[in-house]
């Protein structure tokens, strides 16, 4: 006898008949209508573009909604995902129904998302020496545990990469001697994601060295998790590390707890980097004869935020020394709670703590409370400072408030002192003339390649920070992990509320981003953006400029990227704007090298003091215009110009 079918195939049997049968028709339907000559998407279907493509459906919804005397959004189309019809159903019936992250790998290889790949514990055992190099998206489980002696070399690893995910855990546990060599590591590589968990834990002897570590790295998440505890006189370096990043953040949790004799040293740490955060805590907690040294540490950085919690606490005989810390940095914040709280004999010097800064704010709460013993120096150290339940003697302030430019509330700053802002990324409007020399910032894109999703699709993906936990089961995104922080950040600044006069919305599909276009500045539109990046971090000639609406002041919505797992664009429109466009020459052979598209704020009155574009230009809010470049990947649309 045979079996009864089950109710759920029965529903997915019937499910696939409908859908064939709609798709035959649909198709019978395009190809009469392409006989006929009347399709206006032709373009696309000419092509072999399936019509049921995110694509062609993409080109059939601009036809419906923009103007006809509107171009052709290429760029749009660049976009569009890559998933065909089948697929979209698939996925969208699985986002519909809360199962999408069973088939995540499948969902982000085929609609081209930025994912990272799980890297789930192994039991493997690794007890030789290893030289690892060309390697990239490794978990490093149990590598040199209890090795005696011998070194594990990392040179040139993960470097010039996209998407780095690698996991260090019990790496060197328990050995003896051991030396593991990190140089040149994941440098110049974008979104970089990197754990050392229970690394060295209980090793005798031997000794770390992170030289050249994510250098020039955009978005790096470094996790130091349980690093070096209980260890032995191990020795660790960081020199170069995390240089010139990008909004990056490093995290030491529980580093050197309870190690005895352990020498660590921040030489030019995070240096000229930009919005990069440092925790760290319980670091060095009930250490013994701890000695570490923090030179050059955040030097020239701009908006740096490091936090110092439960600091060597507990410690006896620690000494930490910070020298030259945070020098010249802009707009950052520095918290040292709990720091050496209850520690026996312990001695902390700063000397030329944040020298020359501006608008840097620091704490010091429970700063050496309950200490015995200790010894606590500032010598050539800024002012503003907050100092809440600090200890009461053994403290020495010498040159105190030495070179401090103090809080920045006047009317314009001083651009000599902010060396972090790039040459060209913000200039002013009479630089745009024929023959005018200037740089060019880096208008490459760094973020990963990614496609929009499908408005079948992404209009059941949540998207709200309430439903913060729905979005990390779906992408995979556990407790304090790289991903976690993307889609925090990402869900804050879509969140945030608008500046004056300013309309925003975060867009996750391209007939989104028309909806949001057309509803601002009407049907009649335009995208326009930089034709391509050459010319990029050097200097450049202005060709010919022609200015869009003849040159006059008027509206335009800008959409710049977020970092998401699929391409999310940031999307605004405020008031008062002219938009440019401009041949961009080689200014020795004078050859065209680029179209570029420049975009001049004329209203700057509502923007921070502390802006990049006055900090460059030497200016205040409301007292200049500022121009910038449209970047690559990034777009702004205007009204059709009526003198094309």
């Amino acid at each position: 006898m045979n079996a009864k079918p089950k109710p759920m195939e029965s529903l997915l049997s019937l499910f696939s008949f409908f859908f064939v049968l709609l798709y035959s028709f649909l198709l019978l339907s395009v190809k009469v209508t392409l006989a006929g000559g009347a399709n206006t998407s032709g373009d696309v279907l000419k092509g072999k573009e399936n019509p049921f493509s995110p694509k062609a459906y993409l080109m059939r919804y601009w036809d419906k909604t923009v103007s006809k005397n509107s171009p052709k959004p290429q760029f749009l189309l660049s976009k569009a995902s890559p998933l065909n019809a089948v697929e979209t159903a698939t996925y969208s019936k699985l986002a519909e129904q809360k199962t999408l992250s069973s088939v995540l790998p499948s969902f982000c290889s085929s609609a081209k998302l930025f994912c990272f790949p799980d890297l789930s514990p192994s039991l493997e055992k690794h007890g030789a020496d290893a030289n690892f190099a060309v390697y990239e998206n490794k978990n490093f489980t149990n590598y040199g545990t209890a090795g005696l002696g011998g070194v594990n070399s990392f040179k040139n690893y993960s470097e010039d990469g996209n998407v780095e995910v690698d996991s260090f855990r019990r790496y060197s546990r328990d050995s003896a001697g051991h030396n593991d060599k990190f140089s040149a590591y994941a440098s110049h590589s974008n979104v970089v994601d990197d754990s050392f968990n229970t690394y060295g834990t209980g090793a005798t002897g031997g000794a770390g060295d992170f030289k050249s570590y994510n250098r020039e790295v955009n978005v790096p998440n470094l996790r130091f998790t349980s690093y070096s505890d209980a260890g032995n006189g191990r020795a660790q370096t960081f020199s170069s590390y995390t240089e010139n990043t990008n909004s990056g953040g490093e995290s030491f949790s529980s580093y050197g707890k309870n190690g005895n004799g352990l020498p660590n040293e921040f030489m030019s740490y995070a240096k000229e980097s930009n919005v990069i955060q440092s925790n760290f805590t319980s670091y060095g907690e009930a250490g013994n004869a701890a000695n570490d040294t923090f030179k050059s540490y955040g030097s020239d950085g701009n908006v740096p935020e490091q936090n110092f919690k439960s600091y060597g606490d507990g410690g006896n005989s620690g000494i930490e020394s910070f020298t030259s810390y945070n020098p010249q940095s802009n707009v950052g914040a520095n918290n040292f709670k709990s720091y050496a709280k209850s520690s026996n004999t312990e001695k902390v010097n700063f000397a030329n703590y944040q020298e020359d800064f501006n608008s840097v704010s620091h704490r010091f709460s429970g700063y050496g409370e309950n200490a015995d013993g200790q010894k606590i120096g500032f010598k050539v150290y800024g002012p503003d400072r907050s100092f809440k339940d600090y200890a009461k003697t053994g403290v020495t302030f010498a040159s105190y408030s030495k070179n401090g430019s103090g809080s920045t509330s006047g009317s314009s700053v001083n651009k000599n002192n902010n060396k972090w802002v790039e040459p060209g990324k913000f200039f002013r409007e009479s630089m745009l003339k024929t023959g005018t020399v200037m740089p060019m910032p880096d208008i490459r894109d760094k973020m990963p390649q990614r496609s929009f999703l499908p408005r079948a699709i992404v209009s059941k993906l949540p998207f709200s920070s309430s439903n913060v936990n729905v979005l990390k089961e779906i992408f995979h995104a556990s407790e304090n992990s790289s991903m976690e922080s993307i889609i925090k950040d990402a869900l804050s600044e879509c969140e945030r509320q608008p500046s004056k006069g300013e309309t925003k919305r975060c867009i996750g599909s391209a007939e989104d981003m028309i909806d949001f276009a057309t509803s601002v500045l009407g049907n009649s539109v335009t995208l326009r953006t930089t034709q391509n990046v050459q010319g990029s971090k050097q200097n450049i000639m202005i060709g010919s400029v022609k200015g869009i609406n003849g040159g006059k002041v008027t509206q335009s919505v800008s959409c710049h990227q977020s970092l998401f797992p699929y391409l999310l664009y940031y999307c605004h429109s405020v008031p008062k704007v002219r938009v440019y466009e401009a041949d961009l020459l080689d200014p020795k052979t004078k050859a065209k090298i680029n179209h570029g598209v420049a975009i001049c704020h004329i209203d700057t009155s509502a923007w921070s003091q502390t802006h990049g574009a006055f900090l460059a230009l030497g200016s205040g809010p409301g007292r200049i215009e500022v121009c910038h470049w449209i970047f690559e990947n990034d777009l702004t649309w205007t009204i059709v110009d009526r003198m094309v």
